[in-house]
């Protein structure tokens, strides 16, 4: 069985985040790029489902759509262990256009499970998952924070209100994941590194499509303001503050 993951290239969570051009474009100078975390915790799971001898898994594939500055990302998943990657030359506008771009490559694949980030910790639309499922014509499970296999079938965990629900499942479908699937990121050893040089990166043209949303201007958040000491013996003036200005009472 094929597994295949979708990554997303993402500005790491410590960048400063800067807008240029009458902040209608985000400012890419200087960032540094990282898997997003979601998708990365997702790879080390497929990763582990691979190395476990009693499952069916035979080979790891990563996805994206990007243009050729996503190469290093990528090269950092195939150091991690995956055998192979494929990258959409195609600039990612939304989640519309990466879920639609994903679909039309995987249509051509063969594979059991595709793994899908919950979101992303850049626009955190939530959406890629569920539309690549639709795209797909395939079932998709949303909020997947464990999955095992067995010789009949993928059991899958997932949070809800309240609890969490076991779903088993057939393949093919889309997982999507969250915080849980994985315990830890793999960080790439030296080995994996060098290996990673050799792995097919296979780039593809992108399909026909049309845009459907743009970007009109960006806006950064207030500054959060100073911090207010209070004396520990003036409950009433604590009291005041958080139903009046903070608005928490």
């Amino acid at each position: 069985m094929k597994v295949i993951v979708c990554l997303g290239n993402v500005p790491d969570t410590t960048t400063k985040i800067k807008f240029v051009d009458d902040n209608k474009a985000f400012d890419t100078i200087g960032v540094q790029w990282i898997i997003n975390p979601w998708d990365e915790l997702a790879l080390t799971r497929a990763m582990e489902l691979k190395e476990d001898s009693r499952n069916t898994v035979d080979t790891v594939t990563v996805i994206t759509v990007g243009l050729k500055e996503v190469e290093p990302t990528i090269r950092k998943a195939l150091a991690i262990g995956a055998d192979d990657a494929i990258r959409i030359d195609a600039d990612p506008k939304d989640a519309y256009c990466v879920a639609f771009q994903l679909a039309e490559v995987l249509k051509k694949e063969d594979f059991g499970i595709v793994f899908s980030g919950i979101e992303s910790s850049d626009y955190n639309s939530a959406a890629v998952g569920g539309m690549l499922a639709e795209f797909l014509d395939l079932p998709s499970v949303s909020a997947v924070s464990s999955l095992q296999m067995d010789e009949s079938a993928v059991n899958l965990t997932r949070d809800i209100d309240g609890g969490r629900e076991v779903i088993s499942i057939q393949t093919p479908f889309v997982a999507i994941v969250q915080k849980g699937i994985a315990i830890e990121p793999r960080i790439p050893a030296m080995r994996g590194i060098m290996m990673a040089r050799k792995k097919p990166l296979n780039v593809v043209e992108p399909a026909e499509q049309e845009v459907l949303t743009g970007f009109s201007s960006f806006e950064l958040p207030k500054s959060k303001p100073p911090c207010k000491m209070i004396n520990p013996e003036n409950l009433k003036e604590l009291v005041d503050l958080l139903q009046n200005e903070a608005n928490v009472l």
